[in-house]
């Protein structure tokens, strides 16, 4: 089953027909770091991503969210696309980091377990699937050309210093289970936390 196309285009669109606070909100947390990691369809569009991304991003990293606030909404009324999606102060976070890590959510699909690595920092991409396999959760690498694989130049999450991030796509059952389990939470940002950090530090 396929989803709905996005209703809007761009965050342009979309705020001339929804209301900040009321429909969606944004959170923002520039904390001069290296490292920005962002959910773009928080909230109520891909449950959960917001509360994944603030596990990963500690009191370290920067942290961007894009929430819908409607629980009843469908997916793709406040969704925008990766490749689409605008909005200005995700913009330039994401233009002044060096390292750039998008959490999102993808249907279970045959696959409820395994969290999908995609974008074009692959030596980032490779070491945070060993980190997350390394503590007991199903990982795979989405190579371009693959669904979901976070490829294009102009998603989100390539669109920082390096023009090379990560996209993880995380199943709804497994993002269920981790809201369900604080130290599997606990466990599975700080693995993904850890992989960056310590590329962050091969960087510098």
């Amino acid at each position: 089953m396929t989803r709905p196309p996005d209703r809007y285009s761009s965050f342009l669109v979309l705020c001339k027909h929804e209301t900040e606070g009321v429909d969606y909100r944004i959170h923002i947390e520039d904390r001069s770091s290296h490292v920005a990691i962002i959910a773009p369809h928080g909230g109520f569009i891909e449950p959960a991503t917001s509360e994944i991304a603030l596990a990963i991003a500690g009191e370290t990293f920067s942290l961007y969210r894009f929430e819908g606030l409607d629980p009843l909404r469908l997916h793709h009324e406040l969704h925008i696309t990766s490749e689409n999606f605008d909005e200005p102060l995700a913009n330039g976070l994401v233009a002044n980091s060096l390292i750039v890590a998008a959490i999102h959510g993808r249907t279970n699909r045959d696959d409820p377990e395994t969290s999908w690595i995609g974008g074009l920092d692959l030596p980032l991409r490779d070491r945070m699937a060993q980190a997350l396999h390394c503590n007991g959760f199903a990982a795979a690498i989405r190579a371009k050309g693959e669904t979901l694989s976070g490829a294009s130049a102009g998603n989100i999450c390539n669109r920082g210093k390096r023009q090379a991030g990560i996209q993880l796509e995380i199943p709804r059952s497994m993002r269920d289970a981790l809201m369900a389990d604080a130290e599997k939470l606990g466990c599975y940002a700080g693995a993904v936390r850890d992989a960056i950090a310590e590329f962050d530090l091969a960087l510098s």
